[in-house]
This record gives structure tokens, sequence and C-alpha cells, in this order.
């Protein structure tokens, strides 16, 4: 790995690990360089906004979801739509991290970081897209429609499965005296319980 590489991974490594703590908002450049090995000024030579990191940090999270659910695909020959819903569901059910950043605002970060760095990202999106796609292909009898309906709304859905499965003790009391009640899901529950009716079971 070349120099600027391994630099580029450690800044991106720094905000990964501020952003398992802190919320976005709270996660600065200041606080991203003292996690690092070099001044802040050294990090604007690699990305010129704390979005352009996420970004990165965004593509890295697809990339390793991405190579799950190639897995999927390389080592089954066959699956049910249950079976396949239980393996994709388990993809999900450990990336938090990715899930937290889907239900993030997108258009800000997108709009906040240079084209090259967006071109990079939507690279990573469209891989992981492909190897949902060629699992279904692989493993259900689709038309080029039903695939393409099943995508459309599958990675819309990932989008919510955040808000809606890791919930902090301010929203759970605001939703009790709000008299709204709701029955609180696991990532995994959610995500296969999500799948099973998007593939029609």
């Amino acid at each position: 790995m070349e120099h600027s590489d391994l630099r580029k991974k450690e800044i991106i490594d720094a905000c990964r690990d501020l952003y398992d703590e802190y919320q976005f908002k709270d996660i600065t450049m200041k606080l991203i360089s003292e996690k690092t090995s070099f001044s802040r000024p050294s990090i604007y030579n690699y990305f010129e906004t704390k979005e352009e990191i996420f970004l990165a940090l965004f593509a890295q999270e697809y990339d390793e979801w991405t190579l799950e659910v190639i897995n999927i695909y390389n080592n089954n020959d066959k699956l049910t739509k249950d079976e396949f819903a239980k393996k994709l569901a388990l993809t999900i059910k450990n990336k938090q991290r990715l899930l937290k950043l889907l239900s993030m605002n997108m258009y800000d970060l997108e709009e906040n970081s240079r084209l090259e760095r967006l071109v990079e990202f939507k690279n990573s999106y469209r891989e992981a897209v492909h190897a949902v796609k060629k699992c279904v292909e692989k493993f259900f009898n689709m038309d080029d429609k039903e695939v393409t309906k099943f995508l459309y709304s599958f990675f819309p859905f990932m989008f919510g499965i955040y808000p809606y499965t890791v919930v902090t003790e301010k929203q759970k009391k605001a939703m009790e005296e709000a008299h709204v009640y709701y029955k609180f899901h696991s990532i995994y529950d959610m995500a296969y319980m999500g799948i099973r009716k998007l593939l029609g079971i």
C-alpha cells in the first residue's frame, strides 16, 4: 500500500472509531486529526471536508458488506427465498455502522464532497447493488423487471433499518409519553422480515 493510501486509511479509521462513539454533528476535523499521527492541515491534502471522510468510510463499509454478499453467491448452489432472506439478513446483522450511515442525510453528505470523492463512493455502492443482483438472479426465477423491482425496494428499505432498531432511552420515553406503542426488533429480525416481504413470502 502506498504512503498516501496508508494516510487515507489512518484518517478513515480515525473517523470510524469516532463515529462509533459520537454523532456526525459532534465530529470535527480537529477531533479526527487528534486520532491520527499527523496534523489537521495534513488531512486537507487527502480530504477537503469532513463529509468526504465520511463518504470514504461509507464506501469502506459498503465494500466490506459486499464481500459478505458475494460469499452467499459463491458458497451456495441453490437457496429458497427464505434461506436467502436469512443469509442476507445475517450479513446486515453486524453492520450497524453501515446502517447508521445509511440513515444520515445523504444529500448534505454528497453535496459537500468533490465529484471525484462522490464517484469513488458511487462505485462502492454500485458493487453492492451488483452483488445482491447476482444473488437474486442466481437463486430465483425472476425476470429483469422483478429483479429491478426487488433492488429498488431493498436498498431504500436498508435506509430505515437503523432508526427502527437502534433507539435511545430518550426516544423510548418520548414514544411512551406520546402513546406510540411499538414493538422493537433486532437488526436481524427487521432485515429478515423485510427481505421476506420484498421477496413475496
